[in-house]
């Protein structure tokens, strides 16, 4: 019997990998949230940087990226172009001058009020119940700590 280009010798299927779910599910909602972000003048990274500090104003660059899961590397350019943004404010800690803490400005916090339709727009985008996605984020952060101990 002749194979034809589309079969694969050992049945592997790029859709059966979970690594592509969550890969191309990732792609779909960045999609989603573009133009929302766009609207406040933000991208994603500088977003939930924003949601951090939102939650808890004042931490460490350190702080941030450990809930955010990025390298300083990455986070501080981000930080960068926030504070040229005037949404929040880098100084060294007074304690422990290798230290630099991040505070939200007046800008940063007003920002908050407009960003307040996010959430409710990707619950929506979603087509899931708010109890049905945060299963489904529990079971993806559980994941991701599995991960990370392997």
């Amino acid at each position: 019997m002749a194979r034809t280009s589309d079969q694969n010798d050992d049945g592997v299927k790029l859709d059966d990998f979970l690594c592509f779910a969550i890969y191309s599910a990732n792609h779909a909602l960045n999609r989603v949230y573009k133009p929302l972000l766009d609207a406040i003048g933000l991208t994603y990274t500088q977003y939930i940087a924003m949601v951090s500090l939102w939650e808890q104003d004042d931490q460490t660059v350190g702080s941030v990226g450990e809930k955010l899961f990025l390298e300083s590397s990455t986070l501080t350019p981000v930080l960068k172009r926030l504070e040229t943004l005037d949404l929040v404010k880098r100084t060294r800690d007074k304690a422990d001058e290798r230290v630099v803490r991040v505070k939200l400005t007046s800008s940063g916090r007003a920002l908050q009020e407009r960003a307040k339709s996010i959430p409710p727009c990707i619950l929506e985008a979603s087509g899931l119940e708010m109890s049905e996605l945060t299963a489904l984020k529990t079971e993806i952060a559980t994941l991701r700590s599995s991960l990370l101990k392997a």
